[in-house]
């Protein structure tokens, strides 16, 4: 049994990346997320960078609907990679890479006893950016589909400075993926 104080202790002293750790990495995903969210519910401008899709807009009313309660969501997104650090390998190079983790971070979550939706948007984290058409409808079915569309969205936009920010050839591979993969679940959401 690991405690949620321990696990977040080895999330802030673990590296996602030079310079930024994995709990800081959480922090500016969920951040990204509440800019969008003030957006979305508070009309409020978006200050930082965003290359946001025409479907958010076109369908701000539908993704306010689906959204799961903003107190999961920001667990979620904070403690996202919470299993990084317990599955960290670095190669001859000194990359780092976190093979599986987002199996890894359920699991671990699970082990702090926190709350079990949070536990399952953590297992799901990666299913957004390894979606294939193929996948859409069954992804669209599940009630987490928004939240796991947003925060994929939110997640692209928080890692743009790695990727050499939203001009790079990255961030835009990346934004077209999730732009794609977005417009065909609200297309199946907006059939029912």
């Amino acid at each position: 049994m690991l405690t949620l104080n321990e696990v977040t202790q080895e999330m802030k002293n673990t590296e996602q990346m030079t310079g930024l750790s994995v709990f800081e990495h959480g922090v500016s995903v969920n951040n990204k997320f509440i800019e969008l969210y003030d957006y979305l519910y508070n009309g409020k401008d978006l200050v930082s960078e965003w290359r946001l899709p025409e479907w958010v807009e076109s369908n701000k009313e539908l993704i306010k609907d689906k959204l799961l309660p903003l107190d999961i969501i920001n667990e979620y997104q904070i403690y996202h990679d919470c299993g990084k650090p317990y599955c960290i390998e670095i190669d001859s190079d000194g990359r780092r890479h976190f093979p599986d983790h987002a199996n890894k971070s359920y699991e671990i979550w699970t082990q702090t006893g926190g709350n079990k939706q949070v536990g399952e948007l953590i297992r799901m984290d990666m299913d957004i950016h390894l979606l294939k058409d193929v996948g859409v409808l069954e992804f669209s079915a599940k009630t987490e589909s928004i939240t796991l569309l947003m925060t994929g969205l939110c997640e692209v936009h928080a890692n743009a400075d790695m990727f050499g920010g939203i001009e790079s050839t990255s961030f835009k591979i990346k934004m077209k993926q999730i732009s794609k993969r977005g417009k065909a679940i609200l297309k199946q959401l907006t059939k029912k």
